[in-house]
């Protein structure tokens, strides 16, 4: 008796989709998974009118795409690890556009809804902690069914620690579902859900595309202060802090000159009009006639045009000609100490003006 091979044998049409969508799928740069599952038909209708001119959405059985997929994955890097990423009612979609920009078109098409027993969560379904509305009561032992800690706060029952009570892609039980809703919230989805997107060999996920831009934003400026921040503090130049960077060495030069006494063309008027003092308190020890403490003043009482290495050769004549005058008066002896180290200060002064004139 002869022997027969039987051979399943696919649908003329089902070769024919297959063809169809290895010849279209090459012709765009951006491939996109999307589950369409309680998606709407109406609502479906209007989207696809909206995205027209950008995105191509494909529908098909799964098992067609996931064929048509690995069939091209010689020709497309990264295409048949898409293909593994299939789930729920699946999608294709197709653009030129760039993935993160098509992900926010879809993002801004959704809206939320409450979720039913049964469905699948589209996210993570977080409950937050905080006050409901509810009143003391069973609601209390409802919530600590699915996992949430509550107690009462303020006379009303509280949840007391943020939970995940369903995560993504889990089924929803008919009492979370029931439980959400009247917490009033909506973790359901109406909308083309994205799953994944191909571009150049690269599978962007659903995590990725979905960017919060104002959280993105606030995120580079931080990054931006923190770094200008960070150079500024360890003196690393840049074209947006070197003027700075500049100013700070020109504050600290100065108060260490400052400090330690050392001449420079920002400091020394303020180091001759302190020797000024100095004379003065000296000369008010000695009972000399009173002598001005600031520069200017002390040239114009000489009545010529000085510069301050000309004054602080005054100020130190003056003071060894007091010195003398007051050793005759009193025998050689002098009785204030404070007279050779005033006379020192003097002499240091007028070698810093010399030496720095030198230099210049």
């Amino acid at each position: 008796m002869e022997k027969r091979n039987h051979k399943a044998h696919a649908a003329q049409w089902k070769k024919d989709e297959v063809k169809e969508l290895e010849n279209l799928i090459p012709k765009y740069k951006v491939i996109a998974l999307v589950d369409m599952t309680n998606m709407p038909s109406l609502q479906l209708q209007r989207m696809r009118a909206s995205l027209r001119d950008s995105v191509v959405i494909i529908m098909s059985k799964g098992n067609l795409i996931r064929f048509a997929l690995t069939s091209l994955s010689s020709k497309i890097s990264g295409i048949d690890k898409l293909a593994e990423q299939m789930r729920g009612m699946p999608a294709l979609l197709l653009s030129n556009d760039n993935p993160f920009k098509v992900a926010k078109i879809l993002n801004r098409s959704k809206t939320s809804a409450p979720a039913k027993g049964g469905q699948t969560a589209p996210n993570d379904i977080l409950v937050t902690a905080g006050p409901t509305s509810f009143p003391p009561g069973p609601i209390i032992g409802e919530l600590g069914q699915i996992g949430l800690k509550a107690g009462i706060v303020d006379g009303k029952v509280a949840v007391k620690e943020d939970k995940v009570v369903v995560k993504e892609g889990e089924v929803i039980s008919p009492i979370v579902a029931g439980l959400l809703t009247r917490l009033g919230i909506e973790p359901m989805e109406i909308g083309i859900n994205l799953i994944a997107a191909l571009e150049n060999g690269v599978i962007f996920s659903k995590s990725v595309l979905s960017i919060d831009e104002k959280e993105f934003m606030n995120n580079l400026k931080l990054a931006a202060s923190s770094a200008f921040n960070l150079a500024f503090y360890v003196a690393y130049p840049t074209k947006d802090n070197i003027k700075l960077l500049i100013q700070k060495a020109s504050r600290v030069s100065n108060a260490i000159a400052d400090s330690q006494n050392i001449l420079t063309s920002e400091n020394v008027k303020k180091i001759v009009g302190k020797a000024c003092v100095e004379a003065e308190v000296l000369s008010a020890k000695l009972d000399l006639p009173e002598q001005s403490s600031n520069i200017e003043e002390v040239k114009k009482k000489l009545d010529v045009e000085m510069t301050d290495e000309q004054v602080a050769q005054k100020v130190l004549k003056k003071l060894q000609d007091d010195k003398m005058a007051n050793q005759r008066e009193k025998s050689g002896v002098v009785k204030d100490p404070n007279f050779e180290k005033d006379e020192k200060v003097a002499q240091d002064i007028l070698k810093k003006l010399q030496d720095d004139k030198i230099k210049k």
